[in-house]
């Protein structure tokens, strides 16, 4: 009688559990298997690309173990129409991040989702084509540098990082290790982990050319510095726990700064090293296209749940940062009593900037300043900064 009890008040606890996830859970309003916009994005994307498409779409879904080796989910396929069998293979697309990046500016995706912004060739790309992109940060990753698990160095400097990979450090012994030449491993030109490592790593030192060391697999990361003792190589953090799944008594990650990479130091940005993912779309993309509609939904709570439901964490829009013609624009406070600071941008006087209210209605427009005061207008307001009168970022700010 007692089990019995306990099995029923279990199952209701399940029950209301689920029902209150559910009922938290808010979509996007006329959403459906015929109107949902071709997503495309990069590897370390997948897993959330397709958990949002399941989760605005009411598929359910199932983590499943490597066909080959890495961890993926499965949509149930008795939840989707027998007309709309090939929808993950049409409309959910992981083509990486360069190739991602290429289909959105050419017009072959409606959005996508990666871990890093435009590089210098795809913009240049995008310019010869008159096509200028917004990109937004949605949630928050470690771009972690791992090592094999026999290796005695715990901990590296963002110093001597720089220095293994332009090769002025060429042994572990002079960072604390054995008296073995380092085995430097790197990532192909334009995949996300190497424009994300150049950026924010090196910034802006050129690293030096290692031979035979671009790994083109993100997976096949692990395998080299596992099968090298003197390996090192970078990646995703959430990529390392969430798809490879290889666990640091496996392949360690090291500390930076002697600040281990995990949740804490990943939200409060003390670890040197957070990498933002973001979704982007073409910059005149219609407002009332429901692949807009995905575009404002991927900056809401319900999109923050789904994104920790990923393995990410989720992104705080206090001090936004996006990246406009390579430079990178810092827009805060948000939420802000208010004045809001812009800074990064060389000229101002090249751009002009419009502010809407929740309802889409103008309040302020003018040319753009590093400082802009919004004291007036309380509540929800959309800030839209534009070149040539074309939009080329547009920001949620909150006045408190």
């Amino acid at each position: 009688m007692k089990k019995r009890i306990l099995f029923i008040l279990v199952c209701l606890i399940f029950s209301a559990n689920f029902l209150f996830s559910q009922q938290d859970f808010q979509g996007i309003n006329g959403i459906n298997f015929d109107n949902y916009p071709k997503v495309d994005g990069s590897t370390s994307a997948s897993v959330l690309n397709t958990i949002i498409a399941c989760k605005l779409l009411g598929i359910r879904y199932t983590w499943m173990p490597p066909l080959v080796a890495e961890w993926w989910v499965r949509p149930n396929s008795e939840d989707i129409p027998e007309q709309h069998k090939y929808f993950f293979g049409t409309r959910i697309l992981t083509s990486q991040t360069h190739g991602a990046f290429m289909n959105l500016i050419d017009g072959n995706a409606d959005i996508i989702l990666t871990h890093r912004t435009i590089s210098s060739d795809e913009k240049a790309h995008a310019n010869a084509v008159g096509v200028a992109l917004i990109e937004t940060p949605i949630a928050l990753d470690a771009f972690v540098f791992i090592v094999n698990k026999n290796n005695p160095v715990k901990s590296l400097t963002v110093n001597q990082i720089q220095k293994i990979y332009t090769g002025e450090i060429i042994n572990w012994s002079e960072v604390g290790g054995n008296n073995a030449d380092i085995k430097v491993f790197t990532r192909p030109r334009n995949s996300g982990s190497e424009e994300v490592f150049r950026e924010l790593v090196m910034d802006g030192i050129e690293p030096a050319d290692f031979p035979e060391s671009g790994i083109g697999s993100m997976y096949w990361v692990f395998n080299e510095v596992i099968a090298n003792e003197d390996g090192i190589c970078y990646t995703f953090n959430n990529y390392k726990d969430m798809i490879a799944r290889r666990p640091d008594s496996e392949v360690p990650k090291i500390a930076i700064n002697d600040i281990f990479p995990d949740e804490n130091t990943v939200k409060n940005r003390t670890f040197p090293f957070i990498s933002e993912v973001h979704v982007a779309i073409r910059s005149n993309l219609d407002q009332n296209s429901m692949a807009y509609k995905l575009y404002e939904w991927l900056q809401t709570p319900s999109s923050k749940s789904v994104a920790e439901e990923s393995g990410f964490l989720t992104y705080e829009s206090g001090s936004n940062i996006i990246k406009i013609h390579n430079q990178r624009i810092q827009i805060f406070p948000s939420p802000t009593e208010g004045i809001i600071e812009i800074r990064g941008i060389e000229d101002y006087s090249n751009f002009n900037y419009e502010v809407y209210n929740s309802i889409g209605q103008i309040m302020q427009s003018g040319k753009l300043k590093q400082t802009i005061d919004l004291s007036n207008r309380k509540g929800l307001n959309i800030l839209t900064i534009m070149q040539n009168q074309q939009i080329i970022a547009r920001e949620k700010i909150i006045v408190k």
